[in-house]
C-alpha cells in the first residue's frame, strides 16, 4: 500500500503560515507547494485556486477554515491508512 501525503498549497499570507503551524503542531506529514511555482512552470497562474489549500486523499480543502475541518477529520479518523484510488496522486 502506498500512503499519500496531503499537499499543502501555500503563498506568503498569514493564513498559509497558520496552516503550516497547524500541520506541524499536530504532526501531520505533508508536502509543501508554493502557489507561485505554478506561474514559473508550464501551467501559468491558477486564478481559481486559493492558498492555503490542502489536496488530500480525503478531498480538497480550500482556505484556513476548510483546512481546520481537514485537521479535525484527521484527528478523529481512526483509520489513518486511507488508500488513494489514484496511483498518480
Amino acid at each position: 500500500m502506498v500512503k499519500r501525503k496531503p499537499i499543502l498549497l501555500l503563498d506568503k499570507s498569514d493564513d498559509s503560515i497558520k496552516a503550516i503551524d497547524l500541520f506541524k503542531k499536530l504532526g501531520i506529514d505533508y508536502v509543501e507547494y508554493d502557489i507561485k511555482k505554478f506561474e514559473e512552470g508550464c501551467c501559468g497562474e491558477l486564478p481559481t485556486t486559493q492558498a492555503p489549500a490542502v489536496f488530500a486523499v480525503e478531498g480538497i480543502f480550500k482556505g484556513l477554515e476548510k483546512i481546520n475541518e481537514y485537521i479535525s477529520l484527521k484527528r478523529n479518523n481512526t483509520d489513518s491508512d486511507i488508500e488513494s484510488e489514484s496511483a498518480y496522486w
